[in-house]
């Protein structure tokens, strides 16, 4: 079964994919410039930091030169990569320097400060509200201040609804709530900024300022206003969704960009940032997972059996019926399997592998059980009135890769029901 591709590797891949116009005006901001100099491939970085102090157009044939005999498909990586971002526009800013990302607070200003073990709670606490919320879940116990307008697009293609139902999710919901919590903010984030032109907002301002407030220090304060007012509505939406936290004092209110808001300009590739595990599985297919998270629990129920949950522990099984549930959902063996091995609690996650060969091995057996046979639609010929005439359809319809049976002896023939059309017209020129 195919993994969906419901996300961007990361930032860059957006970017690149702007219109000419739209990513020649990002380059007019610094932070877009450093983030696209970090992102690029090391042979794509070397090839930049070279050409920053030559004023005159490098032919390609010039740029074949710097190659060694080996290299020719890193340098064709890299040359893609720099014609995409259009990383001409780079050289200003680079040369010539930029501004800084705006100072933090004077702690004498500040009322105290959460700390980064709490700040990361926080973070964890309103994103886990928000996906609750996102799947309609009975387990959320606060709505977020998002607009039901906004909460509906990132619904978009993760829940269905027909007539009166409730809304359920779809395979795509099923499988976003597998990822990591970095790819479900990147799908968030993407379905944010898709539709920011609906809301009235331009969505390179938009970039601009997300990435600009990844350059941020995580758990520093920064004064409200410092921001425009485009900037001030933006920051409420992303309180919401645990990137940064709001604070007032007396006179001054401030906003402390979390992990999430500062890991935006980092690749889903990276792994410096993943959460630590919870979930340990056993060869006897038992399931025990280390947390208090309602929204862990809803995840677990999408594939397994959970048989209770006390304050700290969620205990259940992996079963054929679990399974073959989750695999009706639209989710896959490999999605399943990844997700326990990245969730993987510490004291197991140094195993290899760290779920146990028989559960995976399983796991793939009971989903090739559903895929044994598969539908497809096909017609049955017979009755032709010579066997000149159902040779030569035979061969006609191995041309178009269409025959899927054949009886010679009583001249039937099974076509796949694409080509079924050609088939009536080519039999009918026949007669």
């Amino acid at each position: 079964m195919p993994q969906v591709r419901i996300v961007a590797k990361n930032f860059m891949d957006m970017v690149s994919a702007l219109p000419a116009m739209k990513l020649d005006m990002l380059y007019e901001n610094p932070f877009i410039c450093e983030a696209i100099l970090r992102s690029l491939p090391p042979l794509a970085k070397k090839y930049v930091l070279q050409m920053l102090y030559i004023e005159n157009p490098i032919s390609a044939k010039s740029m074949d030169e710097w190659l060694l005999a080996d290299g020719y498909s890193k340098h064709k990586v890299a040359i893609d990569r720099l014609v995409q971002l259009r990383v001409a526009n780079l050289q200003k800013h680079l040369v010539y320097g930029g501004v800084l990302p705006r100072e933090p607070m004077s702690s004498s200003i500040t009322i105290r400060l959460p700390s980064l073990e709490d700040l990361e709670a926080y973070a964890l606490e309103q994103w886990e509200c928000f996906l609750l919320q996102l799947i309609n879940s009975t387990q959320a116990e606060r709505p977020s201040n998002i607009s039901s307008s906004m909460m509906k697009v990132f619904q978009r293609g993760l829940l269905s609804q027909r007539d009166k139902e409730a809304p359920k999710l779809t395979e795509h919901g099923f499988q976003f709530l597998l990822m990591d919590t970095n790819a479900q903010l990147w799908y968030i984030i993407r379905e944010y900024i898709s539709n920011s032109e609906e809301r009235g907002v331009d969505s390179a301002d938009l970039i601009s300022f997300l990435l600009e407030l990844s350059f941020h220090a995580t758990g520093e304060a920064y004064n409200i206003n410092t921001l425009t007012e485009f900037q001030k509505g933006i920051i409420k939406d992303l309180a919401d969704l645990g990137l940064v936290k709001l604070q007032q004092g007396r006179k001054e209110s401030w906003f402390i960009p979390t992990k999430l808001a500062t890991n935006l300009s980092v690749s889903l590739a990276d792994t410096s940032s993943r959460e630590q595990g919870f979930v340990v599985v056993e060869t006897n297919f038992r399931m025990y997972a280390y947390s208090s998270s309602k929204l862990h629990c809803e995840i677990l129920r999408l594939f397994s059996r959970v048989e209770y949950q006390l304050p700290n522990l969620i205990v259940g099984a992996i079963t054929k019926e679990s399974l073959y549930n989750a695999f009706e959902n639209g989710i896959s063996a490999d999605q399943i399997i990844s997700f326990l091995q990245q969730n993987a609690h510490p004291r197991v996650a140094e195993r290899i592998p760290s779920v146990p060969e028989n559960v995976s091995d399983q796991i793939r057996l009971w989903e090739s059980d559903l895929n044994r046979v598969e539908m497809m639609s096909a017609y049955l010929y017979d009755d032709f009135p010579s066997r000149d005439v159902f040779e030569s359809a035979c061969d006609f319809a191995r041309e178009y890769n269409g025959l899927l049976w054949e009886d010679s002896k009583k001249m039937r023939m099974v076509v796949k029901g694409e080509i079924h059309m050609h088939m009536k017209e080519y039999l009918r020129r026949q007669k």
